[in-house]
């Protein structure tokens, strides 16, 4: 151990502030020496390299480790361990599990979204004083070449990781599809549908923050929508809409009226409707190893909202393709006689409805979420950990659909509001990821 290091190399941030680091230029690049000693990135303090909290939530306290690699007491070079961090630690945009040589030009980033390190066999600028070695110039273009021209040959990667390529190529999909179906308007209500769908979850998927395998959320949403079409949906019906006071009054009814019936028979029954998938997704989990819990089971906060969120996509998708569009134009049309009225206005109901779900469904199912992943990491407070959470989504949920009935300021405040709580958990969730 004691042999000395043959290379000098060092860790460059290229994308956020750090603490507690050596700064070797006067330059703007924020650098960290490496010696024949581990370094440790991670955002509690007493770590070599301390990323702000503020900043970066979701980094592990100890997150991962730069290490000098001896053989036979014989110098080969650095590598980096991740420590078992929540989010993971990617190399060159792939993630690592265990440990890794770096080489030069090798890029670190602390979880998917974090602080961007590259790692640099090359000395600081103070021992490039001591060796008269001058810096080279920072990308200088010297010659054209053909990727330069056609940028789109050099890319490849980053377009698929880095430029929302998928998305954008979604985009493209979806707006051929609706040209193709202009005229056929349940086609066509079914696209734009899941397209805004698409789009909303993407929006929540991006705050998380958290890698989930495409499948595990469309089987999530499937699974939903598939009860809501089985003879188990009746089951629901029947105990929160008789054994429980679930039924709607009628006539001249008053504010709490409505809403105990609607924190019964829409809160408490939806909330644990859409739930379901988040529990079977948890006790599968319990059959997996931690790592693979953690990639397609429950096992956090994070999967919770993931989970809970795809799910109510899910629900909206069929509740309103099946149950409210369908029902005004057919209203619509016996009240006025025109198809074409009732197909826009029908149009009309179905934007909103599936738009607003960002702050409707899936801000109740993602924020039960939450407690459910919550409930996982805290078990001896589960069940009161599960009570507050099924509890306080049902009343989210009943008060929209209750202030409906109200006012559409009123509707907008409670809806804001939902958002709120479902914003707040994940925030909240990006620090509990991390390793106490």
């Amino acid at each position: 151990m004691n042999d000395r290091l043959t290379s000098v190399a060092f860790i460059k941030q290229i994308s956020a502030d750090l603490q507690n680091i050596d700064r070797c230029n006067d330059r703007g690049e924020i650098l960290v020496a490496l010696g024949d000693r581990p370094i440790t990135l991670g955002r509690d303090p007493i770590c070599e390299v301390a990323i702000d909290i503020n900043v970066y939530g979701s980094v592990s306290r100890r997150h991962a480790e730069i290490r000098p690699i001896f053989a036979r007491h014989k110098f080969e070079g650095w590598e980096i361990c991740d420590l078992d961090s929540a989010n993971g630690t990617f190399i060159n945009d792939r993630r690592l599990y265990s440990c890794y040589p770096l080489k030069h030009g090798d890029r670190i980033q602390l979880t998917k979204d974090g602080p961007l390190f590259v790692f640099e066999l090359e000395p600081c600028p103070e021992t490039v004083l001591e060796t008269n070695y001058k810096l080279r110039p920072r990308s200088q273009i010297t010659r054209i070449t053909l990727t330069k021209l056609l940028p789109i040959f050099s890319k490849g990667n980053d377009l698929w990781k880095k430029a929302y390529f998928l998305p954008g190529i979604a985009t493209v999909g979806f707006v051929v599809m609706m040209f193709a179906f202009l005229g056929r308007p349940q086609l066509f209500n079914l696209t734009i549908s899941v397209y805004i769908s698409l789009a909303a979850y993407y929006f929540v998927y991006q705050l998380c923050g958290k890698n989930k395998p495409w499948w595990v959320i469309l089987g999530a949403a499937l699974f939903t929508a598939a009860i809501l079409r089985s003879p188990v949906l009746n089951l629901f019906l029947w105990f929160f809409y008789t054994v429980l006071p679930g039924t709607a009054p009628t006539g001249q009814v008053s504010f709490i009226s409505v809403l105990i019936a609607m924190f019964f028979g829409a809160g408490l029954m939806e909330e644990l409707l859409k739930a379901l998938p988040v529990f079977a997704l948890w006790f599968m989990g319990l059959r997996l190893g931690k790592k693979w819990r953690s990639r397609f089971g429950i096992s956090e906060p994070l999967d919770g909202i993931l989970i809970g969120a795809a799910s109510a996509v899910g629900f909206t998708l069929t509740e309103t393709l099946g149950l409210y569009v369908p029902s005004i134009v057919q209203s619509i049309s016996s009240q006025a006689g025109s198809s074409e009225i009732a197909e826009l206005t029908g149009l009309q109901l179905l934007i909103p409805r599936v738009l607003g779900s960002v702050a409707g469904h899936m801000a109740y199912s993602g924020y039960f979420g939450y407690f459910i992943g919550l409930s996982i990491m805290k078990p001896s407070l589960r069940w009161q950990i599960l009570t507050v959470g099924y509890l306080s989504s049902a009343l989210l949920h009943a008060l929209w659909n209750t202030s409906a009935l109200v006012s559409f300021w009123l509707l907008a405040i409670v809806g804001g509001i939902s958002y709120a709580f479902l914003v707040a958990a994940i925030l909240k969730a990006h620090s509990f990821s991390s390793k106490v």
